[in-house]
C-alpha cells in the first residue's frame, strides 16, 4: 500500500490557514522560510511548518489557534515547560535589574559552574558557551591539544553541531558504508573543505568489536572518541548492555580521550546526565538545551588537567555571548529547580508512565511498532527488526508509517515532530492529566491508522 496516500495535505492546508500564510510570507525573505533545517518542510513539516502562537507549561498554541500537549519541546530545551515562572522571574529580574552582556565576570559565573560539577561527577571545571555545536568544537580542539594527535572517532547517525570538522556521517548515503563495516567519510552536504575527513574515523554505534579493531590499529594517531551515550540524532538507540564501558575501558587503555557529547541527554535523563545512569567518567562531556531551561546555553566540562590547557591559555575558548547574564540566571535557576528533592522522581515516574502506555498500545496493535527510551527521552519506532545503529534504522525503519502517526496525532491535538529521527520529549510541566489524554488519543490514532491501512 501507497501510505503516502493516506496522508492527505490539502486537509492540512485548510486547518492551517494562517501557518500556510506566515510560511508564505517568511519564505520570500528566509531560505525556506525558516530558520533551522529541523524546521524545514524537507524535515517532515510537509507542505509547510507549523507556526506558533504562544506555548505555557505542557502545552502550545499555533497561529490558527489549535491547542496542543507539546513533546517537541523545542527540540529539548524546554524541560521544565514553556514560560517555567521560576526561570523567567530568574531571567527577567537580572535582566531589570542588572543587564545582559558586559564581556566580564560576575559572582553568578562561579555559582553556575559550582553547581553543575556537583550535578556530573566528571566535571572538574567548566566552560559555557552558547550551543552545543560551540562547545563540541572546544571539546575536538583541546583533545587534540592535550593529547598531541589529530584523527578523531565518530559514529554514524550522530549529530554534534554544524561545525565544518564534525558535520560528517550524520546521516550518510550507502556509497559510505565501506566492505569491512566501516565508514567512509562522507560529508553532510557540499561546502566542507575537502582533506578534513583525514582526521576522521568513522564508527558504526553499538559494535565494540569494530571499535577495538580502530583504537588498536589507529590508537597513536587518535585524539579522542567523541559519542553520545544515547544515539538521538537517529531517533532514539540504546547503547547495548556493556558497550559504553567498553568504549570507556578501551579510550583508558590505550589513550583515547572519551568525549561524551550530552547536549540532548544531559541534565533531562539525570540530573547527572545519561553518564551517570550508565556509571561512565567521560574525559570531556558537552552539554546544551535542558541546562537553560528554555535559554540558549551550552558548556564543556571536565577533567581538570585537560582543563588546565585553557587556564594557561595554551587553548583559547572564547565568544563575547559565553555566560552572558541571561544564560547565567537561566542556568543558575533551571538548575536549582531541579534540584529541588523529589523533582527528578516524579518526572521520571510520569515520563516512564507514558513511554510504556505507549509501548503497550503499539504491541497490542496490528501495527509493527514498538517505543525505545529512557525516561524523558524517548521515540518510536515502525520496524519489525531491533534498531542498534543507523544502518539498522535506514534497512527497517518505516518513515512513511511514521508521518501518518503524526498527523494522527497532531489531528488529535499532541505535537512532537514530524520525523521519525528526532524524539519526544516530556517536560516537568506535564502532568498526570496530560499523560492520560495523550495515551487516550494515541490509542484512537493507532486504532485510525489500522481502519485506513485495513488491518
Amino acid at each position: 500500500m501507497d501510505i503516502s496516500k493516506l496522508i492527505d495535505k490539502e486537509s492540512y492546508a485548510k486547518k492551517y490557514p494562517n501557518s500556510k500564510r506566515i510560511y508564505e510570507d517568511a519564505i520570500r525573505y528566509i531560505p525556506a522560510g525558516v530558520n533551522s533545517t529541523a524546521r524545514m518542510v524537507k524535515s517532515g513539516w510537509d507542505p509547510f511548518p507549523l507556526s506558533v502562537q504562544r506555548g505555557v507549561g505542557s502545552r502550545i498554541t499555533d497561529a490558527d489557534g489549535n491547542d496542543y500537549i507539546d513533546y517537541l519541546l523545542g527540540l529539548g530545551p524546554d524541560i521544565l515547560g514553556h514560560r517555567n515562572p521560576y526561570v523567567t522571574e530568574a531571567v527577567t529580574k537580572h535582566i531589570n535589574e542588572v543587564g545582559t552582556v558586559f564581556a566580564l565576570a560576575s559572582e553568578l559565573d562561579g555559582q553556575v559552574a559550582k553547581k553543575m560539577t556537583e550535578c556530573v561527577d566528571s566535571l572538574d571545571k567548566v566552560r559555557l558557551s552558547n550551543s552545543g555545536t560551540e562547545a563540541v568544537i572546544y571539546a575536538l580542539r583541546l583533545a587534540r591539544a592535550f593529547t598531541g594527535k589529530n584523527k578523531v572517532i565518530r559514529f554514524e547517525g550522530m549529530y554534534h553541531g554544524f561545525s565544518d570538522s564534525i558535520y560528517w556521517n550524520k546521516h550518510p548515503s550507502e556509497k559510505a558504508f565501506a566492505d569491512n563495516g566501516r565508514g567512509i567519510p562522507e560529508p553532510q552536504g557540499p561546502g566542507l573543505p575537502n582533506g578534513l575527513e583525514q582526521n576522521l574515523i568513522i564508527c558504526q554505534w553499538n559494535d565494540l568489536d569494530m571499535l577495538e579493531e580502530i583504537i588498536v590499529e589507529q590508537h597513536d594517531e587518535i585524539a579522542a572518541v567523541i559519542t553520545e551515550p544515547i544515539m538521538c540524532n537517529t531517533g532514539c538507540v540504546l547503547p547495548e548492555p556493556g558497550y559504553l564501558e567498553g568504549v570507556r575501558r578501551l579510550t583508558e587503555e590505550y589513550g583515547v580521550l572519551l568525549i561524551m557529547d550530552e547536549v540532548i541527554t544531559g541534565f533531562r535523563v539525570a540530573l547527572g546526565g545519561a553518564q551517570s545512569l550508565y556509571g561512565i567518567k567521560p574525559d570531556l562531556s558537552v552539554f546544551a538545551k535542558g541546562m537553560g531551561g528554555g535559554f540558549p546555553v551550552a558548556a564543556l566540562g571536565g577533567r581538570a588537567d585537560i582543563m588546565q590547557l585553557i587556564d594557561d591559555g595554551i587553548v583559547s575558548v572564547a565568544g563575547t555571548y559565553s555566560g552572558n547574564g541571561i544564560a547565567l540566571a537561566a542556568t543558575n535557576a533551571t538548575l536549582d529547580y531541579m534540584r529541588e528533592p523529589g523533582r527528578f522522581e516524579s518526572f521520571n515516574e510520569k515520563a516512564i508512565r507514558l513511554m510504556n502506555g505507549l509501548d503497550k498500545i503499539f504491541r497490542l496493535s496490528k501495527l509493527d511498532a514498538y517505543v525505545v527510551g529512557v525516561g524523558p527521552l524517548f521515540q518510536v519506532w515502525f520496524a519489525k527488526e531491533k534498531i542498534r545503529n543507523y544502518r539498522d534504522a535506514e534497512r527497517y525503519a518505516d518513515g512513511e508509517m511514521f508521518t501518518l502517526w503524526w498527523r494522527e496525532m497532531l489531528d488529535r491535538g499532541i505535537l512532537f515532530h514530524p520525523h521519525y529521527y528526532e524524539n519526544m520529549f516530556i517536560s516537568m510541566a506535564h502532568t498526570d492529566a496530560d499523560i492520560d489524554e495523550t495515551l487516550e488519543k494515541a490509542e484512537d490514532a493507532v486504532k485510525s491508522m489500522e481502519q485506513k491501512l485495513g488491518l
